[in-house]
């Protein structure tokens, strides 16, 4: 449909519409028309977008804005004037019972309150009940029951018309094919809905496209999209989809079965309670009910907060009139219903350019490749860099540098790429080349066998140095106050501190001579490094920085012995059989406390004064003597720490992780992998709150 170089120039034409879309002038309305049908189809038809939802919706406003200011220049084929594209010339295409339209999008309470106050002019109301649920980022869906039965599926298609997928639905099991709507005196009826694909689904699917050397898809909808048009059903049924119902668009009565007419179609709420009794999955769960529409906006903000803990992708919300009659009444535009609105939230993917690649050195040595790229805004945060993990990942997503790159923030918080734009290389780009020496010390790098991970050995390297310390003096190390790793650089780069032991012997003199160090401020510091000394043992361990051993695994080791030293007698057998420690932290382990170089800064803690007290004793003896746990998610009442306290009061132990040594996981709010891997395993008891609490009381 399109040449490289169409892709290229259009691509080329979105840039630049993007960095300032309300500036876009009416000389320019052609070209914008053909970026956003571009879009359309890259969108719709090929499953594999260019751009962001959000960046997409800038572009289409822009569009808006222009026609309206001359609306002259309107054409019957511009992107405004009908619902997007997507028919496929591989199925049979038909015509829905009622238009499939847009929803009108807002980005802020503002537009909220604004909407409110247009739809109760609309009807000349004062007060106005609003359904509220999850606006689905699948496939939209029409499926039309009669006299019971499913007898079509269609895809939106162009809004008016759509591809007929009524075989490949069939084979959805969350869709009923038959359905007593004649209980409600209904004879035929058209319900739309969004066809899912969960996240857990998606993710395994990427991978097996990954097993193939097939390029992942962007997003979930996308995949959903895809499957509908299979051509063999039985792929489509083991794809695992599932189909959310959410609004019935057309309704007719069985003959004289107006006295069997129930009242349940005359609201909003009603329809989908209806559709839930019936046997099909609605978003009844999630949907509220409220009268003002500051209580729509609160339930909005504090929904957008959980998304991510959601099985599935959702984009927004959607904020209906609950009322059918109110509805009829307030009618639609050429896009859009007026009675309904999508609230928006922050994009979670946006497109930029990768510029450069830096490599960081970690403090156990590991090899980091760092993505430079242009800025770019998402979920409300510019990113300019992101972690590429490993060779191994760059090989197998194909990034290059001067690739445009599909970005997304996982969980609202760490961005990462999706995949390059491959369609939009110019052929400049340049493969990404990983370095043989440390960027920092210029060591020879080591690849341990297994290891997807290059490392610098030398443990001197400067980079290393730093970085444990910083580790070191960290809060849930050390918790040296005062320090922080904005001083730790500065005092290393000044020769003032050159280790991990020199965090004890800082000249306090030279320190006074740098701004922001008064007398204040350096007997603070003093004090918060003299008063870790004192700090519990497993503290210690953990600040050590030994490679897998985390705070828990800090803690066993800590309980295991009368001071620190002891450990240099353990063998890795030894090891394996501590709580929470395997075959590979135990190796870990053995390692460090038999490297001399280690042991010769251990030597100088000591006699510095630090804690080396182990809190090796007998077994505490209670209800859950010899019995591991391990906690998950938010509990209701209980915070982390309160809880494995209680668990070491009763004589039980604390591990880390999921595995055949954990006889108890407590699950709470939220709960994620942990959980799903211990059903997996089938011998491991799963708690909530009150279970524990039974079991202990």
């Amino acid at each position: 449909m399109f040449s490289k170089e169409a892709i290229i120039d259009m691509q080329a034409a979105t840039t630049g519409f993007l960095k300032k879309p309300e500036a876009v002038s009416l000389k320019q309305i052609d070209l914008l028309r053909d970026v956003l049908r571009f879009h359309e189809y890259r969108y719709y038809i090929s499953n594999d977008p260019l751009v962001s939802d959000k960046e997409y919706d800038e572009l289409f406003t822009a569009l808006q804005k222009l026609e309206a200011e001359h609306p002259e220049k309107i054409t019957p084929a511009s992107p405004t004037q009908r619902v997007g594209n997507s028919l496929n010339g591989d199925f049979i295409t038909v015509e829905h019972l009622v238009p499939m339209l847009s929803l009108e999008n807002s980005y802020s309470a503002q537009d909220l309150l604004d909407w409110d106050k247009r739809v109760k002019g609309l009807v000349n109301v004062v007060k106005i009940d609003y359904s509220v649920e999850p606006k689905f980022d699948g496939a939209s869906v029409s499926l039309i029951y009669e006299n019971d039965l499913l007898v079509r599926a269609a895809t939106r298609g162009n809004g008016t018309a759509g591809d007929e997928i009524t075989t490949n639905m069939r084979q959805l099991r969350s869709i009923p094919l038959s359905a007593k709507f004649s209980k409600y005196g209904v004879q035929k009826i058209e319900i739309r809905g969004e066809v899912l694909m969960t996240k857990d689904v998606f993710k395994k699917y990427n991978e097996q496209l990954a097993l193939q050397n097939l390029a992942p898809l962007a997003n979930p909808r996308n995949a959903a999209s895809g499957t509908l048009r299979l051509k063999d059903p039985s792929m489509v049924r083991k794809r695992n989809l599932e189909v959310v119902l959410y609004n019935i668009s057309y309704l007719n009565l069985q003959k004289n079965a107006e006295a069997n007419k129930s009242t349940a179609t005359e609201t909003h709420d009603g329809a989908l309670q209806m559709l839930h009794d019936l046997g099909f999955k609605t978003p009844a769960s999630s949907q509220k009910l409220f009268g003002q529409i500051d209580a729509v906006i609160e339930y909005c903000n504090s929904f957008e907060k959980k998304r991510d803990t959601l099985p599935y992708e959702i984009d927004g919300m959607v904020i209906k009139v609950n009322a059918v009659e109110l509805q009829q009444r307030m009618g639609y535009t050429t896009h859009h219903p007026r009675w309904a609105i999508a609230y928006k939230f922050a994009a979670k993917q946006g497109t930029s350019k990768l510029i450069k690649v830096d490599f960081q050195v970690g403090r156990t040595g590991s090899i980091t490749p760092v993505a430079k790229i242009e800025p770019v805004v998402i979920a409300g945060a510019t990113i300019t860099s992101i972690s590429l993990f490993n060779e191994d990942v760059v090989t197998e997503k194909d990034v290059r540098i001067g690739d445009t790159v599909l970005v997304e923030r996982a969980g609202d918080v760490i961005p990462y790429i999706v995949k390059p734009l491959t369609d939009l290389r110019t052929g400049k780009e340049q493969k990404i080349k990983f370095p043989v020496n440390c960027p920092v010390c210029n060591d020879t790098l080591v690849r341990p066998e297994g290891e997807a991970v290059s490392r610098c050995v030398n443990i001197n390297c400067k980079a290393q140095v730093v970085e444990r310390i910083i580790h070191f003096v960290s809060k849930d190390a050390m918790d040296i106050r005062s320090f922080g790793e904005a001083n730790v650089r500065k005092f290393y780069e000044m020769e003032l501190l050159k280790d991990v032991p020199g965090v004890y012997t800082l000249n306090y003199s030279a320190l006074s001579t740098l701004e922001g160090f008064g007398n204040k401020s350096i007997e603070n510091l003093n004090s918060a490094i003299e008063k870790s000394k004192t700090q519990p043992l497993h503290r210690l361990i953990f600040g050590l920085g030994i490679r897998y051993v985390g705070e828990t695994t800090a803690k066993t080791l800590a309980k295991a012995v009368n001071h620190l030293r002891e450990l240099e007698n353990y063998s890795e057998e030894d090891l394996k059989n501590l709580d929470d420690v395997g075959e590979k932290v135990a190796g870990s382990i053995y390692y460090f406390f038999h490297n001399k170089d280690n042991m010769a800064i251990l030597s100088r803690l000591e006699q510095l004064g630090l804690n080396f007290k182990g809190d090796k004793k007998a077994p505490a003896e209670g209800k859950l003597s010899g019995q591991n746990f391990l906690f998950t998610g938010t509990l209701p009442t209980l915070k982390r720490n309160d809880a494995e306290q209680l668990v070491e009061q009763n004589g039980g132990n604390i591990v880390s992780s999921v595995s055949a040594k954990l006889n108890y996981l407590v699950v709470g709010e939220d709960a994620g992998s942990k959980l799903a891997k211990a059903q997996k395993l089938k011998t491991i008891n799963i708690l909530n709150e009150d279970d524990f609490l039974q079991l202990i009381s």
